[in-house]
């Protein structure tokens, strides 16, 4: 693996492998080795998992980065969750980002799940009628 950099500002939380980490100051962080980590506005609250989008994003991301015992029954409940919106979904392209980001969560690609989460929530904040986020090829 090459070097990630990562240009942090003062408060911005960075989870590396479970770990949460605050930055009281402006930092760089350079990532020399493999990682299991998310930073700034891809970390979501427990709070703000209020919708079953945002739940299932909360989920694939605790698969992600939770502790080591959070992990795999986090994607139990993504699966759980998943399931229960493909059976409600009435567009074949939810269904699509559904299947897909579970497949990524259980390839252990679960950055490329949450990505594919993210356009579920795109999906569920747009207003009837509205051309979707979830849309392939967008």
């Amino acid at each position: 693996m090459s070097t990630l950099v990562l240009e942090l500002r003062q408060g911005d939380l960075l989870v590396v492998n479970g770990a949460p980490l605050r930055f009281r100051n402006r930092a760089r962080v350079e990532l020399t080795s493999r990682a299991r980590f998310l930073f700034g506005k891809q970390i979501m609250e427990a709070a703000a998992a209020n919708t079953p989008a945002r739940r299932f994003y909360f989920a694939l991301q605790t698969a992600y980065v939770g502790r080591d015992e959070e992990r795999e029954h986090a994607l139990e409940i993504a699966r759980d969750i998943a399931l229960a919106a493909r059976d409600a979904a009435a567009s074949p392209q939810v269904q699509e980002l559904l299947d897909s980001a579970i497949i990524a969560a259980e390839r252990d690609e679960c950055y490329q799940a949450l990505k594919l989460a993210r356009r579920l929530m795109q999906h569920e904040d747009a207003p009837p009628g509205a051309a979707s986020a979830a849309e392939p090829g967008r």
